[in-house]
């Protein structure tokens, strides 16, 4: 097992919490999310590129303002932030192989679609909407959507089921437009949403322009947190 995966393998306690583009449905502020059991685990969030990337690169898309673009569930997504590699890069699930119990991961992918409202892949690449579920227990914890991908392969489908080196497609660069508004390929980047399935997620706070490994987890699916936009 490559080490990166190895290093997802349990995270040791459940973090408590701190702290123009698509039109969302719903707004997070007028949103009361069903009072449901919420999953005992949770689950580390990764960078969806293997090898390096850079956090938030110009300091223009930290998680806790950045515009969420998608929901899920009915509901807007919890947070989102901007991670940066050249084009080329392989994109892979964010989820770690393992919940912070040990129990393996299950993820599948549940939305395949182009990331812009124009529909047009040239505009931005596709939009891969992922969910997390905890292979023990079958509950779901969280879903992700990693936006801006290129180069999907044609397995990437509704209903597949990923692991944690399955290739999504690769970093890219786009046309300039409303949805993709980059000058080049120092700026090209995948732009990671998380959700979960109840309460909130998290974003582990980083200063800009901070780098990354695929070993370094950004976030986590299954907190406790009390709102959106909040930090680990």
């Amino acid at each position: 097992m490559p080490p990166r995966r190895a290093a997802r393998l349990a995270i040791v306690s459940v973090l408590s919490a701190t702290a123009a583009l698509l039109t969302a449905p719903i707004s997070h502020a007028q949103e009361t999310r069903p009072a449901r059991a919420q999953a005992a685990d949770t689950i580390a969030v990764y960078p969806p590129i293997q090898g390096p990337s850079l956090w938030d690169r110009f300091g223009q898309t930290p998680p806790s303002s950045h515009h969420r673009v998608f929901s899920n569930w009915g509901y807007l997504n919890d947070w989102s932030v901007d991670i940066y590699q050249n084009p080329g890069a392989t994109v892979v699930s964010p989820f770690g192989s393992k919940t912070s119990a040990g129990n393996p991961v299950t993820v599948k992918v549940v939305t395949v679609t182009p990331g812009c409202a124009t529909g047009n892949l040239a505009d931005g690449g596709w939009r891969i909407g992922l969910e997390a579920s905890d292979g023990a227990t079958g509950a779901v914890v969280g879903r992700a959507d990693v936006m801006h991908v290129d180069q999907k392969p044609d397995a990437i489908g509704v209903g597949a089921t990923v692991g944690p080196w399955t290739r999504l497609g690769q970093t890219g660069r786009f046309r300039y437009s409303s949805c993709y508004q980059v000058n080049g390929d120092t700026g090209a980047h995948i732009h990671l949403e998380v959700i979960n399935k109840t309460k909130y997620s998290c974003f582990i706070a980083r200063p800009a322009g901070t780098g990354l490994s695929d070993e370094t987890s950004v976030g986590r699916v299954g907190t406790l947190n009390s709102g959106p936009q909040q930090a680990c």
